[in-house]
């Protein structure tokens, strides 16, 4: 993409609203200098940030609105109340309507998901998107799917999943056949609920250029980065992705009340700073500030409803680079290929598999787990 990427915020997402959205486009923008905002929010909230910042009021377009989706709303009772006239569905449409090429916003996970499927639609054979997170782990970065978008999955859906998955790693990471793992409470091919058996099952026969299929992984290999692609369903997922956030804030309180105990400590830390500044930079990357609703027909990417200006800056940083680089269109044509090539699989001997897809449980709709 020549021209400049075109970034719609929802300015009053997330807890803290313009007070984290602003100052994260504005320090966004000291790395990207050429990026353009559509700012969809409270005016009189958002101008004084505006003011105080010239080089971000050159770059920006407020687009006023009253409206506010909350944190505690339901998906139904938002989407009525606020189709087409709040700060989030605004951000939304203007991607649909091609004034923005991304949007990003930090709020309410549930509506931000049924906004975006209603306004964007999604892309041919995705029933639901996926919430698909950056993850750092020991060998670099891994993507992990579903971390909250819907909860409960049938084999099929996971299957799904990990078409989509390793179809953004291919994109993002440039791997020609990334490797997917089904996240179990163990690696034997008899532990785990029937439907991720089931959905083993499907993998080890779909045999596809694609992706490469490694069994069943355990929580502990998420971060190891044993695998590329980790296939979870959304109550899993996000139950995951807080334990990861808790251990990480659990691991820095205590190294902050460990330099404090003695002058040894204060000594000691002040002498080991750099390996702590590397150690928090390698925990909390701006690649891992939320996640993407991958199979959208278009780009929205959720931050985190607490997330600080840094954080939302990454995540503004993610999408940015999805936009630009075009790798939407790549995600849609990959996952285009894995589908054909799963089609194909399915007709040279997997109908005794779909049979088994059709007899598991299926997806409880409409339920919705923050990030």
């Amino acid at each position: 993409m020549d021209r400049p990427v075109r970034i719609a915020l929802d300015a009053m997402g997330g807890d803290f609203g313009p007070s984290v959205v602003a100052p994260a486009a504005a320090a966004f923008l000291n790395r990207q200098p050429n990026a353009v905002f559509l700012m969809f929010g409270d005016q009189k909230q958002i101008e004084p940030y505006l003011t105080a910042n010239p080089i971000l009021a050159a770059a920006t377009t407020i687009r006023h609105t009253d409206f506010a989706i909350g944190m505690a709303d339901k998906p139904s009772k938002a989407l009525r109340a606020g189709r087409r006239t709040s700060s989030m569905w605004m951000a939304i449409e203007a991607v649909k309507k091609g004034e923005a090429d991304c949007a990003v916003s930090a709020g309410n996970t549930g509506v931000l998901m049924a906004m975006s499927k209603v306004c964007l639609g999604t892309m041919a054979q995705v029933d639901r998107p996926a919430l698909a997170a950056i993850w750092p782990t020991l060998r670099g970065r891994s993507i992990v799917l579903d971390v909250g978008a819907t909860i409960g999955a049938n084999a099929q859906r996971f299957v799904d999943l990990a078409i989509m998955g390793s179809a953004m790693a291919r994109s993002l990471f440039s791997l020609e056949r990334p490797t997917v793992g089904l996240l179990n409470v163990g690696v034997e091919v008899i532990e785990g609920a029937e439907e991720i058996k089931a959905a083993s099952h499907l993998l080890q026969d779909l045999d596809s250029p694609t992706l490469k299929y490694r069994g069943f992984v355990k929580g502990d290999d998420i971060g190891k980065g044993t695998v590329d692609v980790v296939v979870t369903e959304g109550f899993t997922g996000n139950i995951a992705l807080k334990t990861a956030e808790g251990t990480q804030k659990q691991i820095a309180a205590l190294l902050r009340e460990g330099r404090g105990h003695s002058l040894i400590a204060k000594l000691g830390f002040i002498i080991a700073r750099n390996a702590f500044l590397e150690f928090k930079a390698r925990m909390t990357p701006r690649e891992s500030s939320g996640a993407l609703l991958l199979g959208l027909d278009g780009v929205v990417f959720k931050s985190h409803g607490g997330a600080s200006a840094d954080v939302f800056s990454g995540a503004i940083g993610i999408a940015h680079d999805i936009a630009r680089h075009g790798l939407l269109e790549e995600i849609r044509d990959r996952m285009s290929e894995s589908w054909e090539e799963h089609a194909v699989a399915l007709e040279g001997g997997g109908q005794a598999s779909v049979a088994t897809v059709i007899s598991a449980d299926g997806v409880t709709d409409s339920k919705f787990t923050p990030i």
